[in-house]
Protein backbone atom coordinates (compact mmCIF):
# COMPACT_ATOMS: atom_id res chain seq x y z
CA UNK A 1 0.00 0.00 0.00
CA UNK A 2 0.78 3.45 -1.05
CA UNK A 3 1.28 5.44 1.96
CA UNK A 4 1.12 9.51 1.76
CA UNK A 5 1.50 12.16 4.07
CA UNK A 6 -1.67 13.46 3.63
CA UNK A 7 -3.26 10.21 6.06
CA UNK A 8 -1.10 11.72 8.80
CA UNK A 9 -4.27 13.51 10.64
CA UNK A 10 -4.53 14.41 14.49
CA UNK A 11 -8.27 15.75 16.03
CA UNK A 12 -9.38 16.45 12.35
CA UNK A 13 -6.31 17.91 11.15
CA UNK A 14 -4.73 17.51 8.12
CA UNK A 15 -1.45 17.65 8.64
CA UNK A 16 0.00 18.48 4.74
CA UNK A 17 2.03 15.89 2.75
CA UNK A 18 5.95 14.59 1.81
CA UNK A 19 7.71 17.93 1.94
CA UNK A 20 10.94 18.02 -0.29
CA UNK A 21 13.31 21.23 -0.06
CA UNK A 22 16.08 22.78 -1.55
CA UNK A 23 18.88 24.20 0.11
CA UNK A 24 16.47 27.49 0.51
CA UNK A 25 13.54 25.54 2.41
CA UNK A 26 11.19 27.02 -0.11
CA UNK A 27 10.61 24.18 -3.34
CA UNK A 28 7.84 22.03 -2.62
CA UNK A 29 6.86 18.95 -5.23
CA UNK A 30 3.17 18.64 -6.08
CA UNK A 31 2.01 16.36 -3.23
CA UNK A 32 -0.78 14.60 -5.59
CA UNK A 33 2.73 13.35 -7.18
CA UNK A 34 4.29 11.43 -3.85
CA UNK A 35 4.28 8.98 -2.32
CA UNK A 36 6.58 7.53 0.30
CA UNK A 37 7.61 4.45 -1.80
CA UNK A 38 8.95 6.39 -5.05
CA UNK A 39 10.45 9.50 -3.03
CA UNK A 40 13.73 8.89 -1.12
CA UNK A 41 15.45 7.51 -3.88
CA UNK A 42 18.98 9.73 -3.31
CA UNK A 43 20.84 10.96 -0.24
CA UNK A 44 20.16 14.29 -1.27
CA UNK A 45 16.13 13.56 -1.54
CA UNK A 46 16.72 12.22 2.30
CA UNK A 47 18.48 14.78 3.14
CA UNK A 48 16.00 17.87 2.27
CA UNK A 49 13.28 15.30 3.61
CA UNK A 50 13.96 17.11 7.23
CA UNK A 51 13.71 20.74 5.65
CA UNK A 52 9.98 20.85 6.71
CA UNK A 53 10.61 20.16 10.14
CA UNK A 54 12.75 23.41 10.30
CA UNK A 55 9.73 26.24 9.42
CA UNK A 56 6.54 26.00 8.04
CA UNK A 57 5.59 23.44 10.33
CA UNK A 58 6.79 26.19 13.24
CA UNK A 59 5.05 28.81 11.17
CA UNK A 60 1.28 29.48 13.40
CA UNK A 61 3.46 29.02 16.58
CA UNK A 62 6.07 31.71 15.86
CA UNK A 63 4.23 33.76 14.22
CA UNK A 64 2.11 35.63 17.70
CA UNK A 65 1.34 32.43 19.70
CA UNK A 66 5.04 32.29 20.93
CA UNK A 67 4.80 35.61 21.90
CA UNK A 68 1.49 36.31 22.97
CA UNK A 69 2.17 33.71 25.48
CA UNK A 70 5.70 33.42 26.45
CA UNK A 71 6.77 36.95 26.30
CA UNK A 72 3.36 38.79 26.89
CA UNK A 73 2.34 36.25 29.78
CA UNK A 74 5.70 36.54 31.21
CA UNK A 75 5.16 40.48 31.74
CA UNK A 76 8.36 41.02 28.82
CA UNK A 77 6.27 42.52 26.07
CA UNK A 78 3.07 44.25 26.77
CA UNK A 79 0.36 44.24 23.84
CA UNK A 80 -3.67 45.46 23.86
CA UNK A 81 -4.16 43.99 20.50
CA UNK A 82 -7.29 42.15 21.00
CA UNK A 83 -5.69 38.96 19.69
CA UNK A 84 -2.71 38.71 21.59
CA UNK A 85 -3.65 40.32 24.48
CA UNK A 86 -5.70 37.19 26.74
CA UNK A 87 -2.19 36.93 28.88
CA UNK A 88 -1.41 39.97 29.63
CA UNK A 89 -4.38 39.48 32.13
CA UNK A 90 -4.14 35.66 32.65
CA UNK A 91 -7.38 35.65 31.09
CA UNK A 92 -7.20 33.36 28.32
CA UNK A 93 -9.75 30.56 27.79
CA UNK A 94 -10.54 27.73 25.40
CA UNK A 95 -11.85 29.73 21.91
CA UNK A 96 -8.38 31.89 21.66
CA UNK A 97 -7.62 31.97 18.28
CA UNK A 98 -3.66 32.16 18.12
CA UNK A 99 -3.21 29.72 21.25
CA UNK A 100 -5.51 27.07 18.99
CA UNK A 101 -3.20 28.00 15.77
CA UNK A 102 -0.15 27.74 18.35
CA UNK A 103 -1.58 24.07 19.60
CA UNK A 104 -2.27 23.15 15.94
CA UNK A 105 1.40 23.94 15.09
CA UNK A 106 2.83 21.82 17.74
CA UNK A 107 1.05 18.88 16.71
CA UNK A 108 1.88 19.01 13.02
CA UNK A 109 5.58 18.97 13.83
CA UNK A 110 4.59 16.20 15.68
CA UNK A 111 2.89 14.60 12.74
CA UNK A 112 6.04 15.71 10.44
CA UNK A 113 7.93 13.86 12.62
CA UNK A 114 6.18 10.91 12.97
CA UNK A 115 6.14 10.00 9.61
CA UNK A 116 10.08 10.13 8.89
CA UNK A 117 10.28 8.19 12.40
CA UNK A 118 7.52 5.82 10.89
CA UNK A 119 8.42 5.69 7.19
CA UNK A 120 12.09 6.50 6.17
CA UNK A 121 13.71 3.36 6.78
CA UNK A 122 10.91 1.34 4.77
CA UNK A 123 11.32 3.60 1.68
CA UNK A 124 14.65 4.22 1.33
CA UNK A 125 16.18 2.92 -1.56
CA UNK A 126 19.30 0.35 -1.14
CA UNK A 127 21.55 3.17 -2.68
CA UNK A 128 20.90 6.00 0.08
CA UNK A 129 23.70 6.13 2.43
CA UNK A 130 22.42 4.60 5.78
CA UNK A 131 24.11 7.50 7.65
CA UNK A 132 22.12 9.66 5.92
CA UNK A 133 19.09 7.97 6.87
CA UNK A 134 19.84 7.78 10.51
CA UNK A 135 20.92 11.31 10.41
CA UNK A 136 17.53 12.53 8.80
CA UNK A 137 15.65 10.32 12.03
CA UNK A 138 17.95 11.76 14.49
CA UNK A 139 16.45 14.79 13.56
CA UNK A 140 12.59 13.67 13.52
CA UNK A 141 13.59 12.48 16.76
CA UNK A 142 14.87 16.18 17.91
CA UNK A 143 12.00 18.16 16.35
CA UNK A 144 9.59 15.43 18.24
CA UNK A 145 11.10 16.09 21.21
CA UNK A 146 11.13 19.89 21.16
CA UNK A 147 7.21 20.23 19.84
CA UNK A 148 6.26 17.94 23.05
CA UNK A 149 8.71 19.91 25.47
CA UNK A 150 6.61 23.02 24.11
CA UNK A 151 3.40 20.72 24.86
CA UNK A 152 4.04 19.40 28.08
CA UNK A 153 5.19 22.93 29.63
CA UNK A 154 2.17 24.99 28.16
CA UNK A 155 -0.55 22.14 28.34
CA UNK A 156 0.61 19.95 31.20
CA UNK A 157 -0.57 16.56 30.02
CA UNK A 158 -0.87 15.79 26.37
CA UNK A 159 -2.00 12.61 24.01
CA UNK A 160 1.68 10.63 23.21
CA UNK A 161 1.50 10.01 19.60
CA UNK A 162 4.46 8.26 17.78
CA UNK A 163 2.10 7.40 14.91
CA UNK A 164 -0.48 9.30 13.39
CA UNK A 165 -2.19 6.37 11.60
CA UNK A 166 -2.55 4.45 14.17
CA UNK A 167 -5.42 7.28 15.37
CA UNK A 168 -7.05 7.84 12.57
CA UNK A 169 -10.04 5.23 12.94
CA UNK A 170 -10.43 5.97 16.68
CA UNK A 171 -8.99 9.38 17.11
CA UNK A 172 -10.34 10.09 20.56
CA UNK A 173 -7.47 10.10 22.81
CA UNK A 174 -6.83 10.21 26.50
CA UNK A 175 -3.67 12.45 27.83
CA UNK A 176 -0.79 11.14 29.51
CA UNK A 177 0.46 12.34 32.34
CA UNK A 178 3.33 14.85 32.45
CA UNK A 179 5.83 12.72 33.70
CA UNK A 180 5.55 10.41 30.72
CA UNK A 181 5.31 13.29 27.87
CA UNK A 182 9.22 14.04 29.61
CA UNK A 183 9.92 10.27 29.27
CA UNK A 184 9.47 10.74 25.66
CA UNK A 185 10.83 13.73 25.67
CA UNK A 186 14.28 12.30 27.17
CA UNK A 187 14.02 8.72 24.61
CA UNK A 188 13.57 10.69 21.50
CA UNK A 189 16.58 13.55 22.70
CA UNK A 190 18.48 10.57 23.62
CA UNK A 191 17.86 8.75 20.15
CA UNK A 192 18.68 12.22 18.54
CA UNK A 193 22.29 12.10 20.30
CA UNK A 194 22.57 8.82 18.67
CA UNK A 195 21.82 9.17 15.32
CA UNK A 196 22.95 12.45 14.70
CA UNK A 197 26.30 13.74 13.21
CA UNK A 198 28.40 15.74 15.00
CA UNK A 199 29.56 19.08 13.76
CA UNK A 200 31.95 22.26 14.15
CA UNK A 201 30.24 25.36 13.78
CA UNK A 202 32.25 27.10 11.53
CA UNK A 203 31.95 30.42 9.58
CA UNK A 204 30.47 28.35 6.48
CA UNK A 205 27.05 29.18 8.02
CA UNK A 206 24.56 27.76 5.35
CA UNK A 207 25.99 24.37 6.56
CA UNK A 208 25.14 24.94 10.32
CA UNK A 209 21.40 25.52 9.42
CA UNK A 210 20.56 21.96 10.87
CA UNK A 211 20.78 20.31 14.10
CA UNK A 212 23.45 17.96 15.21
CA UNK A 213 24.29 15.88 18.41
CA UNK A 214 25.32 18.42 20.34
CA UNK A 215 22.31 20.61 19.49
CA UNK A 216 20.65 17.33 21.42
CA UNK A 217 22.67 17.14 24.25
CA UNK A 218 21.83 20.56 24.45
CA UNK A 219 18.31 20.31 24.26
CA UNK A 220 18.23 17.69 26.95
CA UNK A 221 20.83 19.29 29.00
CA UNK A 222 17.53 21.65 29.42
CA UNK A 223 15.30 19.15 30.13
CA UNK A 224 17.40 17.72 32.83
CA UNK A 225 17.49 21.14 34.43
CA UNK A 226 14.09 21.59 34.29
CA UNK A 227 13.53 18.48 35.99
CA UNK A 228 15.94 19.32 38.71
CA UNK A 229 18.28 16.09 37.45
CA UNK A 230 21.13 18.69 37.70
CA UNK A 231 24.31 15.76 37.80
CA UNK A 232 22.48 14.84 34.25
CA UNK A 233 22.17 18.72 33.07
CA UNK A 234 25.78 19.58 34.31
CA UNK A 235 27.46 16.40 32.81
CA UNK A 236 25.67 17.39 29.16
CA UNK A 237 25.95 20.89 29.11
CA UNK A 238 29.71 19.91 29.94
CA UNK A 239 30.23 17.72 26.56
CA UNK A 240 28.97 20.52 24.67
CA UNK A 241 31.70 22.82 25.76
CA UNK A 242 34.51 20.59 25.66
CA UNK A 243 33.23 19.93 22.52
CA UNK A 244 33.98 23.04 20.88
CA UNK A 245 31.10 23.42 18.73
CA UNK A 246 29.31 26.44 19.59
CA UNK A 247 31.08 29.96 20.59
CA UNK A 248 29.35 32.97 22.08
CA UNK A 249 29.28 35.15 18.97
CA UNK A 250 31.60 38.64 21.17
CA UNK A 251 33.40 38.61 24.07
CA UNK A 252 37.12 37.84 25.55
CA UNK A 253 36.67 34.26 26.95
CA UNK A 254 37.16 31.18 25.82
CA UNK A 255 33.76 30.38 24.81
CA UNK A 256 34.11 33.45 22.46
CA UNK A 257 34.24 34.12 19.28
CA UNK A 258 36.68 37.52 19.01
CA UNK A 259 35.26 39.98 16.05
CA UNK A 260 31.52 39.63 16.91
CA UNK A 261 29.30 41.12 19.56
CA UNK A 262 25.81 40.49 20.99
CA UNK A 263 24.30 42.83 18.07
CA UNK A 264 25.61 40.31 15.05
CA UNK A 265 23.35 37.21 16.22
CA UNK A 266 20.37 39.58 15.18
CA UNK A 267 21.27 39.75 11.52
CA UNK A 268 20.68 38.31 7.78
CA UNK A 269 24.17 37.83 7.56
CA UNK A 270 24.52 35.77 10.92
CA UNK A 271 21.61 33.31 10.49
CA UNK A 272 23.22 29.71 11.71
CA UNK A 273 26.23 31.37 13.46
CA UNK A 274 28.65 29.60 15.78
CA UNK A 275 26.06 30.48 18.69
CA UNK A 276 22.99 28.62 17.43
CA UNK A 277 22.41 25.52 18.72
CA UNK A 278 18.64 24.74 17.45
CA UNK A 279 16.95 27.58 15.40
CA UNK A 280 13.28 27.95 13.12
CA UNK A 281 14.77 28.72 9.66
CA UNK A 282 12.63 31.12 7.57
CA UNK A 283 12.19 31.99 3.18
CA UNK A 284 9.87 34.26 2.13
CA UNK A 285 8.40 32.32 -0.85
CA UNK A 286 5.79 34.87 -1.51
CA UNK A 287 3.62 32.72 0.31
CA UNK A 288 2.33 33.75 3.86
CA UNK A 289 3.55 31.23 6.58
CA UNK A 290 7.13 30.87 4.96
CA UNK A 291 8.56 33.72 6.52
CA UNK A 292 8.96 35.21 10.44
CA UNK A 293 6.79 38.24 11.12
CA UNK A 294 9.10 39.66 14.21
CA UNK A 295 10.13 42.89 12.36
CA UNK A 296 6.65 44.51 11.50
CA UNK A 297 5.59 42.97 15.17
CA UNK A 298 7.99 44.62 17.08
CA UNK A 299 9.13 47.30 15.39
CA UNK A 300 8.33 51.08 15.26
CA UNK A 301 5.02 52.38 13.20
CA UNK A 302 3.73 55.56 14.28
CA UNK A 303 1.97 56.24 10.74
CA UNK A 304 4.60 58.32 9.50
CA UNK A 305 8.12 56.71 10.72
CA UNK A 306 8.61 52.54 10.26
CA UNK A 307 10.46 50.31 10.13
CA UNK A 308 8.84 47.49 8.03
CA UNK A 309 7.04 47.90 4.60
CA UNK A 310 4.04 46.33 6.25
CA UNK A 311 0.60 48.65 6.23
CA UNK A 312 0.81 47.95 10.20
CA UNK A 313 3.02 47.49 12.61
CA UNK A 314 3.87 47.21 16.36
CA UNK A 315 1.78 44.86 17.95
CA UNK A 316 3.70 43.84 20.68
CA UNK A 317 6.32 46.55 22.30
CA UNK A 318 8.32 45.89 25.78
CA UNK A 319 6.89 46.02 29.28
CA UNK A 320 6.87 48.64 31.73
CA UNK A 321 8.66 46.08 33.53
CA UNK A 322 11.80 45.39 31.62
CA UNK A 323 12.50 48.94 30.66
CA UNK A 324 14.55 49.19 33.62
CA UNK A 325 16.02 45.72 33.40
CA UNK A 326 19.71 46.64 32.42
CA UNK A 327 21.97 48.33 33.56
CA UNK A 328 24.32 51.05 32.40
CA UNK A 329 26.94 49.44 30.13
CA UNK A 330 25.30 46.57 29.31
CA UNK A 331 25.57 45.97 25.83
CA UNK A 332 22.46 44.02 25.55
CA UNK A 333 20.00 47.26 26.66
CA UNK A 334 19.57 49.00 23.51
CA UNK A 335 20.06 45.90 21.03
CA UNK A 336 17.53 44.50 22.95
CA UNK A 337 14.99 47.28 23.27
CA UNK A 338 14.65 50.94 21.36
CA UNK A 339 14.67 53.54 23.49
CA UNK A 340 13.97 56.67 22.43
CA UNK A 341 16.85 58.69 21.08
CA UNK A 342 19.00 55.21 20.31
CA UNK A 343 20.86 55.64 17.23
CA UNK A 344 20.64 52.47 14.85
CA UNK A 345 22.77 53.19 11.97
CA UNK A 346 22.68 50.68 9.95
CA UNK A 347 18.64 50.94 9.99
CA UNK A 348 16.73 50.97 6.81
CA UNK A 349 13.18 52.87 7.82
CA UNK A 350 9.88 54.44 5.96
CA UNK A 351 9.81 57.93 6.95
CA UNK A 352 6.17 58.93 5.08
CA UNK A 353 6.88 57.55 1.39
CA UNK A 354 10.61 58.38 1.38
CA UNK A 355 13.30 55.37 2.47
CA UNK A 356 15.77 56.63 4.73
CA UNK A 357 19.22 54.61 6.50
CA UNK A 358 19.84 56.03 9.89
CA UNK A 359 17.03 55.33 12.62
CA UNK A 360 16.39 57.49 15.25
CA UNK A 361 13.89 55.87 17.66
CA UNK A 362 11.63 59.50 18.06
CA UNK A 363 10.09 60.34 21.54
CA UNK A 364 8.03 58.11 23.40
CA UNK A 365 4.88 59.32 22.43
CA UNK A 366 5.75 58.87 18.68
CA UNK A 367 6.83 55.34 18.85
CA UNK A 368 3.74 53.36 18.52
CA UNK A 369 3.84 49.87 19.67
CA UNK A 370 0.71 49.83 22.00
CA UNK A 371 2.13 53.29 23.85
CA UNK A 372 4.44 50.96 25.52
CA UNK A 373 6.97 54.19 25.36
CA UNK A 374 9.72 51.86 23.59
CA UNK A 375 10.40 49.17 21.07
CA UNK A 376 11.51 45.91 20.72
CA UNK A 377 14.78 45.98 18.69
CA UNK A 378 15.96 42.58 19.00
CA UNK A 379 14.43 40.48 15.99
CA UNK A 380 13.87 44.12 14.45
CA UNK A 381 15.86 44.71 11.32
CA UNK A 382 14.33 47.50 9.59
CA UNK A 383 13.86 47.59 5.81
CA UNK A 384 16.43 45.47 4.46
CA UNK A 385 15.25 45.53 1.15
CA UNK A 386 14.60 49.58 1.20
CA UNK A 387 12.69 50.91 -1.94
CA UNK A 388 14.26 48.66 -4.21
CA UNK A 389 12.28 45.27 -4.31
CA UNK A 390 10.15 46.05 -1.35
CA UNK A 391 9.78 44.10 1.00
CA UNK A 392 9.96 39.87 0.83
CA UNK A 393 6.65 39.03 0.43
CA UNK A 394 3.34 40.93 0.54
CA UNK A 395 2.93 40.76 4.43
CA UNK A 396 6.49 42.45 4.78
CA UNK A 397 8.10 39.35 6.19
CA UNK A 398 11.73 38.33 6.83
CA UNK A 399 13.86 35.51 6.30
CA UNK A 400 16.19 35.93 9.80
CA UNK A 401 15.89 33.20 11.62
CA UNK A 402 14.19 32.52 14.98
CA UNK A 403 16.54 30.99 18.23
CA UNK A 404 15.31 28.46 20.25
CA UNK A 405 18.20 27.75 21.97
CA UNK A 406 21.78 29.77 22.07
CA UNK A 407 25.16 28.80 23.10
CA UNK A 408 24.91 31.47 26.22
CA UNK A 409 22.01 29.25 27.01
CA UNK A 410 23.30 26.41 27.43
CA UNK A 411 26.61 28.44 28.96
CA UNK A 412 23.58 29.17 32.13
CA UNK A 413 22.47 26.19 32.07
CA UNK A 414 25.54 24.18 32.91
CA UNK A 415 26.35 27.54 35.68
CA UNK A 416 22.78 26.64 36.90
CA UNK A 417 23.65 22.92 37.37
CA UNK A 418 26.55 23.77 39.07
CA UNK A 419 24.89 25.78 41.76
CA UNK A 420 22.34 22.75 41.69
CA UNK A 421 19.17 24.36 43.72
CA UNK A 422 21.42 26.07 46.27
CA UNK A 423 21.47 29.52 47.55
CA UNK A 424 25.03 30.55 45.77
CA UNK A 425 28.38 29.26 44.37
CA UNK A 426 31.91 30.16 44.05
CA UNK A 427 32.43 27.00 41.79
CA UNK A 428 35.28 28.16 39.02
CA UNK A 429 33.77 26.56 36.34
CA UNK A 430 30.62 28.18 37.22
CA UNK A 431 31.80 31.00 37.02
CA UNK A 432 33.58 30.95 33.80
CA UNK A 433 30.40 30.29 32.12
CA UNK A 434 28.02 32.47 33.96
CA UNK A 435 30.81 35.35 33.73
CA UNK A 436 31.31 34.31 30.19
CA UNK A 437 28.02 35.71 29.22
CA UNK A 438 28.24 38.76 31.59
CA UNK A 439 31.52 39.69 29.78
CA UNK A 440 30.14 39.30 26.26
CA UNK A 441 27.60 41.99 27.93
CA UNK A 442 30.27 44.36 28.77
CA UNK A 443 29.73 43.75 32.05
CA UNK A 444 32.44 42.65 34.96
CA UNK A 445 33.19 39.27 36.42
CA UNK A 446 31.49 38.12 39.84
CA UNK A 447 32.91 35.92 42.41
CA UNK A 448 30.30 34.26 43.39
CA UNK A 449 26.22 34.44 41.98
CA UNK A 450 23.14 33.16 43.57
CA UNK A 451 20.48 31.80 41.76
CA UNK A 452 18.23 35.21 41.85
CA UNK A 453 21.31 36.79 40.28
CA UNK A 454 21.21 33.63 37.87
CA UNK A 455 17.34 34.10 37.04
CA UNK A 456 18.07 37.37 36.44
CA UNK A 457 21.00 37.15 34.09
CA UNK A 458 18.99 34.77 31.86
CA UNK A 459 16.19 37.17 31.85
CA UNK A 460 18.28 39.46 30.40
CA UNK A 461 19.88 37.95 27.73
CA UNK A 462 16.53 35.86 26.54
CA UNK A 463 14.55 38.60 26.85
CA UNK A 464 11.90 38.19 23.75
CA UNK A 465 13.49 35.27 22.74
CA UNK A 466 10.41 32.82 23.91
CA UNK A 467 12.23 31.80 27.73
CA UNK A 468 11.27 33.76 30.77
CA UNK A 469 7.22 32.47 30.75
CA UNK A 470 8.79 29.07 31.32
CA UNK A 471 11.74 30.09 33.66
CA UNK A 472 9.16 31.19 36.08
CA UNK A 473 6.66 28.03 35.55
CA UNK A 474 9.65 25.90 36.54
CA UNK A 475 10.61 27.87 39.87
CA UNK A 476 8.59 27.89 43.55
CA UNK A 477 4.75 28.93 42.50
CA UNK A 478 4.12 31.43 45.24
CA UNK A 479 7.53 33.30 44.18
CA UNK A 480 6.60 33.41 40.32
CA UNK A 481 2.83 35.15 41.61
CA UNK A 482 4.80 37.29 43.64
CA UNK A 483 7.17 38.92 41.04
CA UNK A 484 4.14 38.66 37.96
CA UNK A 485 2.05 40.71 40.41
CA UNK A 486 4.29 43.22 41.00
CA UNK A 487 4.60 43.74 37.53
CA UNK A 488 3.64 47.06 35.56
CA UNK A 489 1.24 44.62 32.60
CA UNK A 490 0.29 48.45 31.47
CA UNK A 491 1.18 51.05 29.24
CA UNK A 492 3.51 54.16 29.35
CA UNK A 493 0.18 56.27 30.62
CA UNK A 494 -1.47 53.65 32.57
CA UNK A 495 -0.28 51.04 35.02
CA UNK A 496 -2.05 48.10 35.19
CA UNK A 497 -1.41 44.86 37.88
CA UNK A 498 -2.48 41.45 37.31
CA UNK A 499 -2.19 38.33 39.58
CA UNK A 500 -1.98 34.96 38.09
CA UNK A 501 -3.09 31.94 39.80
CA UNK A 502 -2.20 28.68 39.90
CA UNK A 503 -4.49 27.54 36.93
CA UNK A 504 -2.86 30.70 34.72
CA UNK A 505 0.60 28.47 34.57
CA UNK A 506 -1.24 25.93 32.66
CA UNK A 507 -3.56 27.06 28.90
CA UNK A 508 -6.59 25.43 28.40
CA UNK A 509 -7.25 22.98 25.77
CA UNK A 510 -8.88 24.59 22.43
CA UNK A 511 -12.50 24.13 22.55
CA UNK A 512 -12.65 23.37 19.18
CA UNK A 513 -10.51 19.89 19.82
CA UNK A 514 -12.66 19.18 22.85
CA UNK A 515 -15.67 19.00 20.94
CA UNK A 516 -13.86 15.96 18.55
CA UNK A 517 -12.04 14.74 21.41
CA UNK A 518 -13.71 14.87 24.97
CA UNK A 519 -10.98 12.70 26.44
CA UNK A 520 -8.80 15.60 26.95
CA UNK A 521 -10.82 16.57 29.67
CA UNK A 522 -10.58 13.57 31.40
CA UNK A 523 -7.75 12.25 33.68
CA UNK A 524 -4.56 11.44 32.31
CA UNK A 525 -3.98 7.46 31.39
CA UNK A 526 -0.41 6.12 31.92
CA UNK A 527 1.51 5.58 28.90
CA UNK A 528 3.19 2.09 28.58
CA UNK A 529 6.16 2.51 26.55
Amino acid sequence: MKTNFKQYIFAGLLLGGVISCTDDFTDRPSESSISADNYYRNDDQVRTATDALYYKTWFQFNNKFFYAISEVGSGNMYTNSSDVNAMRTFSITSIDAEMYAGWQSLWANVAQANYLINNLQTYAAPSVSPSVVNNALGEAYFLRATAYFYLVRLWGNVPIIVNNLNNVSSPQLNTNPVSDVYELIRRDYTKAIDLLDSKTRGAAYASNAKVSKGSAKAMLAKVYLYNKNYAMAKQLSEEVINSGEFKLLGGTSQYSLTGKSFADLFSYANNNNEESIFSLQWKGDANYGSANNCNTQFGISNGVISTSNASYGGVFGPSQDILSLYETGDARRNQTIMFPGNVYPEMKYKDGLEFKTGLTVPAADQIGGQGAGAAIKKYCLGIVNGNVTGPVDSWAMMNNNTYIMRYAELLLIHAESILAGGSSTSDATALASYNAVRNRAGLSSVSSFTFDDLFKERRKELAFEGDYWFDLGRIDRSKAISIMSAQNRGNMNNAEYYTPTESSFTLPYPANDVAKNPKLLEQPVPYQF
